[in-house]
């Protein structure tokens, strides 16, 4: 089991770090190259920018087991792809169940949006969302460690 981290806007790179040092696990940050990132523990892969260039590294990495964290539904749908865990940035575990209706809304959004509709961002990050992802990457990692 290995932490895969897409960092590019993920505002929980340091948190899954942690925990994957605490843990004893690999962990590989992967970010473009309008993103710099270091780590006295992680693996940096820096790539090229391009709307898709961190992630389909990422993809191209994983493998069955690992714990990616992203919140990109078309990642997220690769990864489970290949038997992967997947969590997104407020600890949502993403997975068979509800990968086609979160792929949908991205649809809808997406086809609004093209349609000149303003839609709303994310609201302001709050400190329970980091908290709820540490809690639930740590209980993801002790429920499959080997």
């Amino acid at each position: 089991m290995r932490i895969l981290i897409d960092a590019d806007g993920c505002p929980v790179v340091k948190e899954s770090v942690r925990i994957a040092k605490e843990h004893g696990l690999e962990c590989v940050i992967v970010a473009d190259t309008a993103h710099r990132f270091e780590s006295d523990y992680a693996r940096v892969i820096c790539v090229d920018q391009g709307a898709d260039s961190a992630d389909l590294r990422i993809a191209n990495l994983c493998e069955k087991g690992d714990v990616v964290i992203t919140q990109d539904y078309g990642l997220a749908a690769l990864c489970l792809g290949k038997n992967a865990f997947v969590l997104d940035q407020n600890g949502m575990e993403i997975n068979a169940f509800n990968i086609d209706s979160l792929l949908q809304s991205r649809y809808e959004s997406k086809r609004l949006r093209n349609a000149g509709v303003r839609l709303k961002g994310p609201a302001k990050r709050k400190t329970q969302q980091t908290k709820d992802f540490i809690e639930a990457l740590e209980q993801l990692i002790e429920r499959n460690e080997v």
